[in-house]
């Protein structure tokens, strides 16, 4: 038990974290869109269907994700991320088996569900044990999308290219990777120390007054909002639209690997980054890439194009996780960090929630395709400007310590 009670090397407890975002995020959420054709072919799904199931996810996820901040504020987030990591393992088994349509949305909605309960929690926790390497902290994290990235990549194509039931293979990978990444938790994983009462009033505005009213998460959680809507259109639809313009399906999963190969040492970087720019200006160069990177392939489907796409994703989709639930947590008390998080990840689930429910009509008149990615890209450029004027409430970016 002492082991237990101990708080493990940093470099253990940030790479448990990372292995959880694998699990929790990648698996559970960005993945969808390589399993998708092949599932959608296995249980004969219209495109409204199978973003239906993405939507569904999304749903879990705005239901749970207030009520994950105040679970975790309560019992702590190491038990609510070993709650998440048992839905989402659930959800991945129950999909493996499923032939139903609406077995398959509520196993989505489960999925949503177990996500909720343990990303945002996860962050939080880890953002509260390393409080003046925040940026770096998270960053380090997120690097388990490019690492789950790079997996699915590499495994999820081959897979569901073989037929028959390859993609209920892929979910079973998923459900033992989640297995393993609970033993993972329960070995190297701890919840930071409670600060003091006297700790706890330290921070920029009014200590006690709710969330929803301090300006600089609202604007952060608008952003967050336009993320979670372009990001998941993206992770859930690119992949099919380069498959659509005759890029084959090897090439197009190489190119999600490759995104996610970047993506590893992306995320440290923007979040060194971010600490010494200021999380506004960190959000900002990422969402502008984020905009060229979709802009791309909507003048021009080629294989090149969808190249330049994933190539530039790697490059800037961790600094925007990054950095802007960094910046959820930097005008609020340390204690009040998990429901700061929550907060702001209400919009990006309403985001996440929207996307997939109007892209799978688009996507399904004529050149549906690159109108969903042109309106996109006008939904980044929006994002880009609430980044702009959430500079006006944040913190001076300060040198930080070379230890915790």
């Amino acid at each position: 038990m002492r082991f237990l009670d101990r708080r493990p090397p940093f470099f253990l407890m940030v790479s448990t974290g990372a292995a959880c975002i694998v699990v929790l995020l990648v698996f559970a959420r960005l993945s969808y869109g390589l399993v998708l054709p092949a599932m959608r072919e296995g249980l004969q799904l219209s495109y409204g269907q199978a973003a239906n199931l993405s939507t569904a996810n999304a749903l879990g996820y705005l239901l749970l994700v207030m009520v994950a901040g105040v679970f975790a504020a309560r019992f702590g987030g190491k038990t609510s991320v070993l709650l998440g990591l048992v839905l989402v393992i659930a959800g991945f088994l129950g999909l493996s088996q499923t032939t139903r349509y609406g077995m398959a949305l509520v196993l989505m909605v489960l999925l949503g569900m177990g996500t909720a309960f343990g990303y945002t929690p996860l962050i939080s926790l880890l953002a509260n044990t390393y409080p003046h390497r925040r940026g770096a902290v998270i960053g380090f994290v997120n690097s388990g999308v490019g690492i789950g990235m790079l997996l699915i990549g590499a495994l999820a194509p081959p897979l569901t290219e073989a037929g028959g039931d390859g993609w209920r293979q892929v979910w079973l990978l998923f459900a033992g990777g989640g297995v393993l990444v609970t033993v993972l938790v329960t070995l190297f994983l701890r919840n930071p120390p409670r600060p003091l009462a006297a700790d706890t009033a330290a921070a920029l505005g009014e200590p006690d007054a709710p969330i929803f009213r301090n300006p600089h998460v609202v604007i952060v959680g608008l952003v967050y909002g336009v993320l979670g809507l372009t990001f998941i259109v993206q992770s859930t639809f690119m992949y099919s639209y380069a498959l659509a313009a005759d890029t084959p399906a090897r090439t197009a999963g190489h190119l999600v690997s490759a995104m996610g190969m970047l993506s590893v040492f992306a995320g440290p970087a923007w979040g060194w980054l971010s600490d010494r720019l200021g999380y506004a200006n960190g959000l900002m160069l990422s969402m502008g890439l984020s905009l060229l990177a979709t802009l791309i392939p909507v003048l021009h489907p080629a294989t090149w194009a969808f190249g330049a796409h994933f190539l530039l994703m790697g490059l800037c989709a961790a600094g925007m996780f990054s950095t802007v639930l960094a910046a959820s947590t930097e005008t609020v008390p340390a204690h009040r960090a998990p429901v700061a998080v929550s907060f702001v990840t209400l919009f990006y689930a309403v985001g996440q929630l929207l996307g997939p429910a109007l892209a799978g009509p688009l996507i399904e008149w004529r050149d549906g395709f690159r109108l969903v990615f042109a309106l996109s890209c006008v939904a980044m450029v929006i994002g880009v400007l609430l980044s702009a004027y959430s500079r006006r409430h944040q913190r001076a970016p300060s040198p930080l310590p070379c230890a915790d």
